[in-house]
């Protein structure tokens, strides 16, 4: 076990740097690659009308003249060490871990991506929960009643889950719960260590409606596993050795049924802790995925690469854990 581990550790390492260095690349390379200059690249972070002195002053503050395997390296130097950036007299330095710094907000990028982390992090992690033990539980009663009410009704809520996107479930729920009958009145993120209930109020209605359209996935998988597990040999032999249903179900049964559920988990976790765009924008929630939209909307190309690296880590720091989750769950995977 402990050699697997190693082996997933030393992996999840080196794919990290090469995500760091393929997003770098798309970020500094493939503009030079269309055609873009170095004086082109230096004037996206001046305002209107720079000068000549200008220009020259952020390419070389940025590195823009040097080569890209330059550029790079220094990038990862700094998220070590940190970098110290000049402006003639004056100086500004991003502290360990430095992720880059906007040079039109003239603020630090990782600490910005700190401050709205909790947001998208709470609501993730809320939702995991939610959509998770919803979704599992579902698809488990769905499988041991196929073709019963229970089971034609709870698919037909999760082909609905499946097939609505979030921007018109989250625009439905605030306005029926928040508008129409104010059940749920504010949609602000109050700091779980502040207030634990205010925290947990807030974001109720997110939470329901993100889990509502992930549960309905979970629910389908579940049951089409459960389904094809329940009528596996070992099953039948639990049986006649007279084992309780309730551990056939759950220890045969389930456990066998859960190796797709953890991919699928992996990957949806890791992309919302990247940042959850459409979810915060429609409940107007200050987390990753708005800070990305507003990057965006700026071409602040620091902040977006911040961001896209955030992402990258998380689905990689996910898909790691999943790789345990095999081990623990199927002791072949330890072997392989």
């Amino acid at each position: 076990m402990f050699s697997y581990l190693i082996r997933r550790l030393i992996s999840a390492v080196i794919l990290l740097l090469i995500v760091s260095a393929v997003t770098f690349g798309i970020f500094f390379l493939l503009p030079k690659m269309a055609g873009q200059t170095t004086d082109q690249l230096a004037q996206q972070y001046i305002g209107k009308a720079p000068t000549a002195a200008d220009i020259v002053a952020v390419k070389r503050n940025l590195g823009l003249d040097k080569p890209v395997y330059e550029q790079y390296w220094d990038f990862l130097k700094g998220i070590f060490v940190g970098v110290d950036y000049k402006f003639g007299p004056d100086a500004a330095t991003c502290h360990v871990p430095c992720f880059g710094y906007s040079f039109k907000t003239h603020i630090e990028v990782w600490p910005e991506i700190q401050d709205r982390l909790p947001v998208t992090v709470s609501l993730a992690a809320g939702a995991a929960v939610l959509w998770v033990v919803s979704g599992v539980a579902t698809g488990v009663l769905s499988a041991l009643r196929p073709g019963s009410l229970f089971d034609r009704m709870a698919m037909g809520v999760a082909l609905a889950g499946v097939s609505l996107p979030m921007f018109f479930t989250g625009a439905l729920a605030l306005a029926l719960f928040t508008y129409q009958w104010p059940i749920f009145e504010a949609h602000e993120y109050v700091n779980l260590t502040d207030d634990p209930a205010g925290w947990a109020s807030n974001l109720v209605l997110p939470w329901v409606t993100l889990a509502f359209l992930y549960s309905a996935l979970y629910a389908r998988l579940t049951r089409a596993g459960m389904l094809e597990t329940l009528g596996e040999d070992y099953i039948r032999t639990a049986r006649a050795k007279g084992l309780r249903e309730r551990k056939v179900v759950l220890r045969h049964g389930l456990r066998a049924a859960l190796t797709p559920i953890i991919t699928v988990f992996g990957m949806d976790l890791g992309l919302l802790l990247g940042g959850a765009l459409i979810t915060e924008q429609v409940f107007s929630l200050k987390g990753v995925g708005a800070f990305a939209v507003e990057a965006i909307n700026a071409n602040d190309l620091p902040n977006i690469l911040g961001v896209t690296l955030l992402a990258a880590f998380f689905i990689v720091l996910c898909n790691l854990v999943v790789d345990i989750l095999y081990a623990a769950v199927d002791p072949r995977v330890r072997l392989s």
